[in-house]
Formats: structure tokens, sequence, C-alpha cells
């Protein structure tokens, strides 16, 4: 059993005798003189698992409470389990699950945050134990009203979800409330919002044309390569070989936490040879020196309106950059490269069965590039082998 000590900088829960934060070296003994730390108690359960609890603005109301757990512990430890339980709020949750090293190196945390903290807005002070299907119905209808996308509210109940399933597997919260949460129904219909937004090569041509350097390379490698935005904006050269053609993801890089290799195309290959490389960092996509880690939308969008490409998700036939992605797997299959082949290329986990009895080499993954621009190359299309030096 330990009392612990919340950081008001990084809500880092540590040992309450630290004089200095662990993590982001602040002053915790000041911050304790100005009232600004919160006190927090963990102990272990009857059942051996950890439990913590928080918030007390003083050490000796912490101390007080840890007090209490432990004679109930002792004297009443049948219904010892269930009381803790029962006294967990969706805040107090929160800290606990934003504490976990494993959430927070996930590279869409960021997200994750917004989603929980959105729901705990209305949500932050209730007691888990009494949440009921119908509020969150309501939520999601309120939230629905206020114009939020089906999509951002499922998420939003999707992300907590998450965490209250995490918390009823560490002993946290009553398996109760994780049924609860499966009762309620998404917003979103299945595939309702799926897109079909293919950019043909001699609209991709021109969209290139009219696009700055820096979002040129960027668009060349969702178009030629089939990665997430979030792969490619990351993407380092140490993750690229440029002797053997190819992009070494590692499991941290990708969404689904599996490592995965991109063939690089001759088209591909001559726009990384371009890109300049910063003497200060590792990125492979920069502008004026800086590795792009924001959104383009501005660029992006300028660039549609130059090419006469609609864009934006809610326009009949507009263009969002994730349709790269879809434009690489639709000339893939229609190239004749095998479904199993492109799921591996592009990271799909979906018809697992199927993956299961297929292994996919190097070989294949080459062969499969090499028929995608023989594709592209043939037929009523335009060719596009020298789109990107037409831009220089």
């Amino acid at each position: 059993m330990a009392i612990l000590a919340e950081c008001p900088q990084c809500h880092k829960k540590q040992a309450a005798r630290n004089k200095k934060c662990s993590t982001c070296d602040g002053d915790l003994d000041k911050a304790k003189k100005s009232g600004r730390v919160k006190y927090w108690i963990d102990y272990r359960l009857p059942n051996g698992k950890q439990k913590r609890e928080g918030t007390w603005a003083s050490y000796d109301d912490a101390r007080e409470a840890l007090s209490k757990r432990t004679v109930q512990k002792r004297e009443e430890p049948e219904v010892f389990d269930a009381k803790a339980e029962g006294r967990t709020t969706f805040n107090q949750l929160t800290d606990w699950y934003f504490d976990l090293e494993r959430v927070k190196a996930l590279s869409s945390f960021w997200r994750i945050e917004i989603a929980i903290k959105k729901f705990n807005s209305e949500f932050g002070d209730t007691l888990i134990k009494d949440i009921r299907p119908s509020q969150i119905e309501n939520y999601q209808q309120r939230r629905l009203n206020e114009g939020a996308a089906p999509a951002t509210v499922d998420r939003e109940v999707g992300e907590v979800k998450t965490m209250i399933n995490k918390a009823e597997n560490d002993g946290m919260v009553p398996a109760r409330a994780v049924l609860l949460f499966k009762k309620v129904k998404k917003v979103l219909k299945k595939n309702s919002n799926a897109r079909n937004m293919i950019l043909p090569p001699h609209k991709f041509k021109t969209l290139i044309s009219n696009a700055p350097p820096h979002l040129l390379a960027i668009l060349a490698a969702g178009f030629y390569s089939g990665m997430r935005k979030g792969e490619i904006l990351s993407l380092t050269w140490d993750r690229i070989d440029m002797e053997k053609r190819f992009i070494q993801l590692e499991a941290s890089d990708t969404k689904d936490n599996e490592p995965r290799v991109i063939p690089i195309c001759d088209e591909l290959l001559d726009v990384l040879r371009r890109q300049p490389k910063a003497l200060h960092h590792n990125y492979v996509f920069t502008f004026r020196g800086q590795p792009i880690t924001s959104n383009f939308k501005r660029s992006l969008m300028r660039a549609c309106e130059k090419a006469e490409i609609p864009y934006g998700r809610k326009l009949k036939g507009g263009f969002t950059f994730h349709d790269l992605r879809h434009t690489f797997n639709t000339y893939m299959r229609k190239a004749g490269v095998p479904e199993s082949v492109i799921m591996q290329i592009t990271g799909h986990s979906t018809r697992e069965m199927f993956d299961r009895y297929n292994t996919i080499d190097a070989d294949d993954a080459k062969e499969a590039i090499r028929m995608f621009r023989g594709f592209l190359q043939r037929g009523e299309r335009e060719n596009v082998d020298q789109a990107v030096d037409q831009v220089e």
C-alpha cells in the first residue's frame, strides 16, 4: 500500500516523498506547498489485483483513506472488492488508463484522449456502476444533434468501451460494466460511410502538377505505395533501403502493430532520391527543413482547387488523401495482383483464415509492383510513368 503524489504539470503519479517529479523534473515540494498536488492511494485487493484511487487534496486525507481501506480489507475481505469497484468514476478510471505506458505509446493516443475526454465532459464524475445504457444512448443522440458525425460518436463511446474492458481485466471495474457497454449499439450502420472514390492516373497527374514540392512527394508516396497518411508522415530514412528498393515498417510504425515490407517502384524511387535530408532529424518528408508532422489539409485543398478536383468527404465525388490508399488497392487488384499479396503490402488485417495459408515473400511483393505499373501503362489510361518528372 502506498500514497502517491500527482505532478500538476505532467500528471505522473509517483512516490509522495519525491521532491521533484520523476518524469518532468518539476518542483513537487513547491507544488505541494501551493496546494496544486493531488494525492492517490494504491493498494492490492484481496483477489490479488492492484487498485488505485484518487484524488485527495491533502496528504493527510489520502493517508486517512488508505487507513480505512486497510481496515476494510482486513475486516470484510469478501465484500471489499465490490466496494472498491463501486467507488470508481469515469474521471478516475481515465487517469489510470492514460497513465498506462502501453496506452501512452500508441500513435493514436491523441485521438483516444480527445474521444474519452469528450465523453467525460458529461459523465466524468459519474460512478461507473451507476451508468445506464439509456444514458449512453441519450449521449449519442445529443452528439448527433450537435452536428457530430456518426463515426465520431461511435469513436467516443468505443474508446470508453475499450478502457472499460482493460479496467475489467485488471479488476478495476465490475464485469457488468463491460456488458452494459456491449448493449449500446453503434449509430453508424455497417459500411454506410464506406468510400469508393478512385483517383484516375490522369487526374493524379494533374493534381501533382498543381501541388507544391513537399506535397507532391507525400502524394506520390500515397499513390505508389498505399501507405496510410500517418505512416508516410512518420517515415524516417532508416526505414528505407534504396538499393533493395524496400520500405521496412516496424510494428511500432503501423496502425495494426504489425511489421510490413513495401516495395518501391521507379516513380517513388525518383521522388525519394530528390528528397532533401536534414541534418538535425531523420524524417523523410519535410517543409522548410522541418518534418511535416501536422495536417497538410490547406495545401491539398489548394492543389485540388487548381486541378479542378472536388475536395472533401462531404462533396459528391470529393477527394481526400486517404482515397489514394483506396486507389492503390483497387488498381493493384485490377492489375491482377493476388488479394493476399495486396493485403500484405497495405497492412489490411481482414480475411485472416485466407492469409494464414498464404505466405508472401519479397519476390511476391516486387512482382506485385511490376504488375501494378504495367496496369497503369496499358489500356485506355494515360501513361503516368513520367508524371512526376514533368513537375520538376
